[in-house]
């Protein structure tokens, strides 16, 4: 297993929100390991799940954290949404947007007409994350699921990282609507496919790779395109999480961030490890048999617990080193 794990691809897709940056700051060591990727040459697309900023504000925050980024390079869920609009709508269908100005704009470039009222007979609901949504905004949205409108969501994670923590996502606001109108919604964004797809397409990419934080959007999307994935310790998921995902939630590699990118394949990627010895019975019985870290630890674990099971599960460290290791990792 010689190379690095970059060196099996030829498109890179980075989740933006935990695994490039937290709100307003980069991930320690994001910088570094995308300017890497340049310049390496190979083709890069920051795909999020986040439908509230138009394309051209994600390159002007990612400029303005000091990465290189055009605007050919963002997929967002708000162009992926509009797109499934497009693919089942004729041209100048009117669609209800419960969203962003930004979302508005996608609909509207892809020959759709906006409104923002059920008397103005819309054939369709649009919903994507925004902060200034109000309950009129939702209601609007339920009179016209309710009377029969096709409802696309631009995605369904129900948090979104900030430097602050954890806030409401899109997610949280479609169980409003579903709640109120006992449907549910097709999704654009990760965990479905269509988002991913389209970012592949528009890099020509045939080997991709898809990075990120999150196992029930960022994984799984990637196991549901049939794409290798990385997972990055830096946002939401923790490696207890990891550790306990189920079939469809599990990544090919995890690495403590980005890096983890240009590092050699055996040092990222889920496997048995040299360095630590995993017994599986009851529970999970970690040793150490040479000089390791936590997260060959980690990858240990994951490979002999997804081997024999799934679901929550019970480890110990039988030495010292082991014991070090899983407090490191926080499931001891």
């Amino acid at each position: 297993m010689s190379g690095t794990l970059l060196d099996d691809h030829d498109v890179v897709l980075f989740d933006l929100d935990g695994t490039v940056y937290r709100g307003g700051e980069l991930v320690p060591g994001a910088l570094e390991a995308i300017q890497q990727v340049h310049s390496r040459g190979v083709p890069v697309r920051y795909v999020t799940n986040n439908a509230s900023k138009p394309d051209q504000a994600v390159v002007d925050h990612l400029v303005g954290l000091g990465l290189a980024a055009e605007r050919s390079e963002v997929s967002t869920s708000a162009q992926a949404g509009a797109a499934v609009l497009a693919e089942k709508l004729p041209v100048g269908s009117r669609v209800l947007v419960v969203g962003s100005a930004a979302l508005e704009s996608e609909v509207d470039r892809l020959g759709l007409v906006p409104v923002s009222e059920f008397t103005d007979d819309p054939v369709a609901v649009v919903q994507g994350l925004s902060t200034e949504l109000a309950y009129r905004d939702f209601a609007e949205g339920c009179l016209a699921i309710r009377g029969g409108a096709l409802w696309v969501a631009c995605n369904a994670d129900r948090t979104l990282p900030t430097e602050r923590g954890l806030m409401p996502g899109n997610g949280a606001l479609v169980e409003l609507l579903r709640a109120a109108t006992d449907q549910d919604p097709l999704v654009a964004g990760k965990p479905e496919r269509p988002l991913l797809d389209r970012a592949v397409s528009s890099a020509g990419g045939r080997r991709p790779l898809m990075i990120g934080d999150r196992l029930d959007t960022d994984i799984a999307g990637a196991v549901n395109a049939g794409m290798p994935s990385l997972m990055v310790l830096t946002g939401v998921n923790s490696p207890r999480h990891l550790l306990e995902a189920a079939p469809g939630e599990r990544p090919d590699s995890v690495a403590a961030d980005l890096r983890g990118l240009h590092a050699p394949k055996s040092e990222v990627t889920i496997a048995e490890q040299p360095a630590w010895s995993v017994t599986v019975g009851d529970g999970l019985e970690l040793s150490s048999r040479g000089d390791g870290d936590e997260f060959g630890a980690l990858r240990a674990l994951c490979a002999a617990w997804w081997s024999a099971g799934s679901g929550p599960v019970q480890v110990e460290g039988t030495d010292d080193p082991a014991r070090a290791a899983l407090r490191a990792l926080d499931i001891d």
